[in-house]
């Protein structure tokens, strides 16, 4: 399959014209029984069509409550969130609009695999809940297992796989209907460093050849500078965003980057913002 092939073939549904997202006032209070928890204080972010960016930031600074309200997991407290330029919530109960839910894939900390079912199977997931037949279902898991590579396990169960192939999988599985923005929770922290590596260069591929809009957080400052196009640096709790980084090096990045002094800078001067709370 050709990059132009998967490109045609990844945006083809669910896209909406001009697709990006608009943050304005976002403010998450939680209640608690000693008193409200104030996880996010009003924040305004936007996010460029194509592009990837990266939530940085502390612990319980709101990185997390912010990703999982542009989900539509979650909904705010207080101002606005649009999705190419629509509403993700509506109405008096502040539940998220079907067509702007359609645009994103989400992808969770862990893999959250069935492991009494094939990898393609898997994949095919949220299809099968959307009553799509069992041919097209697995012409697309073939498809998307694929691009992430795993082309030779479709037939295997999780078990089988290591950490780093679960995770595959799950990025599959999120991109099985097609959405034109991908958010991504932390997905490769539990992995090892060498996997983790790896990982970060398949998804910088991925995102190069389907030019999807990615928000990804991370605590990691050296991954958020190796795969951003701009790190939003979060306060710790309660959360605000308190520095956007432009990363302008080359794509696409290979691992020798963090060789270059800039490179070198650029994390510095991130964890000298985090102080130590990364």
């Amino acid at each position: 399959m050709t990059d132009s092939t998967i490109r045609e073939s990844a945006m083809s549904e669910n896209v909406i014209a001009g697709d990006a997202i608009s943050v304005r006032g976002v403010g998450k209070t939680y209640a608690a029984s000693a008193g409200p928890v104030q996880a996010l204080l009003p924040t305004d972010l936007e996010v460029r069509p194509g592009e990837f960016v990266v939530l940085l930031g502390p612990s319980g600074c709101g990185k997390t409550t912010l990703l999982r309200m542009l989900a539509g997991l979650i909904s705010p407290t207080e101002g606005t969130i649009e999705i190419g330029g629509k509403p993700l919530f509506t109405g008096r109960d502040a539940k998220p609009a079907r067509d702007a839910l359609g645009s994103l894939g989400f992808v969770f900390q862990a893999p959250n695999l069935m492991p009494w079912r094939k990898v393609w199977r898997n994949i095919a997931l949220p299809l099968e809940a959307k009553g799509i037949g069992r041919a097209e279902r697995k012409r697309r898991a073939e498809e998307l297992a694929g691009l992430v590579g795993l082309e030779d396990f479709l037939d295997h169960y999780p078990k089988q796989l290591s950490g780093g192939m679960q995770q595959r999988v799950a990025i599959a599985r999120a991109l099985i209907h097609r959405p034109s923005i991908l958010l991504m929770d932390e997905p490769f922290g539990a992995l090892d460093a060498m996997t983790r590596d790896s990982m970060n260069l398949l998804l910088q591929r991925l995102w190069q050849e389907t030019g999807k809009t990615i928000v990804l957080v991370t605590h990691s400052i050296s991954e958020a500078v190796f795969l951003a196009d701009r790190v939003v640096l979060l306060s710790q709790r309660p959360g605000r965003v308190q520095d956007i980084v432009e990363v302008d090096f080359a794509r696409p990045r290979d691992l020798s980057v963090a060789a270059d002094a800039r490179f070198g800078e650029m994390t510095g001067q991130l964890r000298k913002q985090l102080g130590g709370h990364a």
